[in-house]
C-alpha cells in the first residue's frame, strides 16, 4: 500500500473538517442565535471590511502550501516521502485556517446585524479559497 493510497483520504477528512468547523458557527448562529444583535450596529461594516482583508492573509499560507505540494510531489516513492507529506499536511492546515477567516469574520459580523448578502459573499469567498487547499490529483 502506498504511502499516497494512505495519506489522500486523510487530507480529504481534514479539509471537510475544517470546512465544517468554519461554517459551523454560522449555522449555530442562524439557528441559535440571538434575535437582536448583541454587538452595536457601527460594527457591521468594520467587520466586513476586516474580513475582506482577511482574504490576503491567506496568501503567504498559499505560497507555502503549493510549495510544499510540489515538494510532496517530487518526493514520492522516495526515502523522504513520509516527511513531505507531514509538511504537506501542516501547510493545508494552517493554509485551511487562514482561507476560512472571512467565514468566521462573517459570523462575528451576524452577531453586529450584518445583512445576509455581505455574510453569504464572505462564506461564498471563504468556500472558493479552501477550494484550492483540496488535494490535487497528480498526488491521488
Amino acid at each position: 500500500m502506498s504511502q499516497a493510497s494512505v495519506q489522500r483520504p486523510l487530507f480529504a477528512r481534514r479539509w471537510w473538517g475544517l470546512l465544517a468547523v468554519a461554517l459551523l458557527p454560522l449555522a449555530l448562529l442562524g439557528a441559535f442565535g440571538p434575535e437582536r444583535a448583541p454587538l452595536a450596529d457601527s460594527l457591521a461594516m468594520p467587520l466586513f471590511i476586516a474580513a475582506l482583508l482577511s482574504m490576503f492573509v491567506g496568501l503567504p499560507l498559499f505560497r507555502r502550501y503549493k510549495h510544499a505540494l510540489i515538494a510532496c510531489g517530487r518526493a514520492l516513492n522516495g526515502a523522504d516521502e513520509g516527511a513531505a507529506w507531514a509538511e504537506l499536511a501542516l501547510a493545508q492546515r494552517y493554509g485551511l485556517l487562514g482561507a476560512l477567516l472571512p467565514a468566521w469574520f462573517a459570523a462575528l459580523g451576524r452577531l453586529a446585524d450584518l445583512h445576509g448578502v455581505p455574510v453569504l459573499l464572505l462564506v461564498f469567498a471563504s468556500v472558493l479559497i479552501a477550494i484550492l487547499y483540496r488535494l490535487p490529483r497528480q498526488l491521488r
